[in-house]
């Protein structure tokens, strides 16, 4: 069992002891500290609250909304909802913050709290060292009998969020329409069966869905891979599907299964939504160091420049907005579109890749070849007491002195025939090692690498 608490926020699993794991004293003290720093900004006590569908999320909601309420906020209480729509709903509701209550892809067991801005808008790394201090300080406090705060329940903010998807210039819904897409969906039941449903029914496709029930019981590994994605493969082909959709239990990732039940690629998602955007208007595009050589590539196909980002989105958000970004996101199927919002945001990844799709009238596997061929490898290293992070990457950095290295977050190295990227996670205990090169057999061997190296 496990307790992260991070600049980003804070991440465990459900029950155990205080300090240890999520608690309700973890959620108390976390929410509180969050509450005080919004206070000490001299903003307006308001904070907009959603969650996914998982089984401690009515749970660890009522704590984070009752906690703010103690404080004298006003929290304005979404419900079942997705990450992107809690995001537009800030600046919507004109809020001075947000919480998003969802662990993301990770297992049923965990459950997170992640902490927005004015903007909705994840908050920066020094914002967040601020939060983590009064955690530690235990310098918040709470309002007497005569100022607490209250909950609202604002109403039609999904469907808000899927009519300024739908406006958008960028969106061809008359073309959409038009192909009339045959499309199985897996939302592993959470609040993706809510939002991708409603989509798709204003775009007129014609789809069914599989592990839609909201119950927050994961039919399967709720992280959008391959080896996860089974039977929503096999369903595409026995449906005889144009696709089939997944996305995880926020909604702000997205991968794609091809018509012959094969995989898209989580990572090939951006590629192809930047593919898009970026033939209709110029741009510079912006992904994370772990993402695919691929958007480069397309990137560059269309006369514009890509730039890589450290591992996380608001790292990717500031790259963004540094070289003024077009389109933006990561490799684990996040779509960040800057017209819309600053946030990774899978619905508006499906509208513009249906609007592609519709557009050039091909196949899913037809699309999949058009774009330059890489394959990948990622693998998780578990941490382990008495194990020195900055040791073993220091290690690494060493060895490969000779090549293109990039430390901005953990090592990459670029070799000449593809890169490995090793660094230790945010959201778990564990060091991530990603690479990519142009077949199997050499990732492999780029990956033995380092891991040689590694265990040494």
């Amino acid at each position: 069992m496990s307790l992260i608490k991070s600049i980003s926020g804070i991440r465990g699993t459900i029950g155990g002891f205080p300090g240890d794991n999520l608690t309700p004293v973890d959620i108390v003290e976390c929410t509180a500290a969050f509450g005080h720093w919004i206070l000490e900004t001299g903003k307006k006590p308001s904070v907009v609250i959603g969650r996914d569908a998982r089984i401690s999320g009515n749970l660890v909601q009522t704590l984070v909304a009752q906690t703010l309420v103690a404080q004298g906020f006003h929290v304005m209480d979404l419900g079942l909802s997705t990450t992107p729509t809690v995001e537009m709903a800030v600046t919507d509701l004109n809020a001075s913050a947000g919480i998003i209550i969802t662990a993301s892809h990770n297992p049923i067991q965990w459950n997170a709290l992640k902490f927005l801005n004015d903007k909705g808008e994840f908050i920066s790394a020094e914002d967040g060292r601020q939060i983590l201090d009064t955690i530690d300080r235990k310098t918040y406090k709470f309002q007497t009998v005569e100022n607490l705060g209250y909950i609202s329940y604002p109403e039609n903010t999904l469907e808000n969020h899927i009519d300024k998807i739908l406006e958008l210039p960028l969106v061809n819904v008359a073309a959409i329409k038009s192909r009339q897409f045959k499309i199985v969906v897996d939302p592993v039941n959470s609040t993706g069966s809510l939002a991708l449903g409603a989509l798709l029914n204003k775009l007129g496709c014609n789809f069914s869905m599989i592990n839609d029930d909201l119950s927050g019981k994961f039919a399967h590994n709720p992280e959008p891979l391959p080896e996860h994605l089974t039977q929503l493969s096999e369903m595409v082909v026995s449906e005889n599907a144009d696709m089939g959709i997944t996305v995880d239990p926020d909604v702000d990732r997205l991968a794609f299964i091809n018509e012959d039940g094969s995989m898209f690629g989580e990572e090939y998602t951006l590629v192809a939504v930047a593919d898009y955007v970026l033939s209709k208007k110029g741009g510079n595009t912006v992904s994370n160091l772990s993402s695919t050589r691929a958007l480069k590539d397309v990137t560059e196909k269309h006369g514009h420049s890509y730039f890589a980002a450290a591992v996380g989105e608001v790292n990717v958000v500031s790259k963004m907005k540094e070289v003024n970004a077009m389109i933006g996101g990561e490799g684990n199927g996040g779509i960040i579109l800057p017209e819309l919002h600053y946030g990774r945001d899978a619905l508006v990844g499906v509208a513009l890749f249906l609007s592609l799709l519709a557009e050039r009238n091909v196949s899913m596997s037809s699309l999949k070849g058009s774009y330059p061929a890489y394959e990948m490898a990622k693998s998780k290293i578990e941490l382990v007491p008495g194990m020195n992070v900055l040791e073993l990457l220091d290690r690494v950095r060493n060895a490969f002195k000779n090549e293109k290295i990039n430390d901005i977050d953990g090592v990459k190295i670029d070799f000449a025939s593809g890169w490995v990227h090793l660094r230790q996670s945010n959201t778990e205990p564990i060091i991530r090692l990603y690479a990519e090169a142009t077949d199997k057999e050499e990732v492999k061997r780029l990956c033995s690498l380092v891991e040689n190296v590694i265990q040494q």
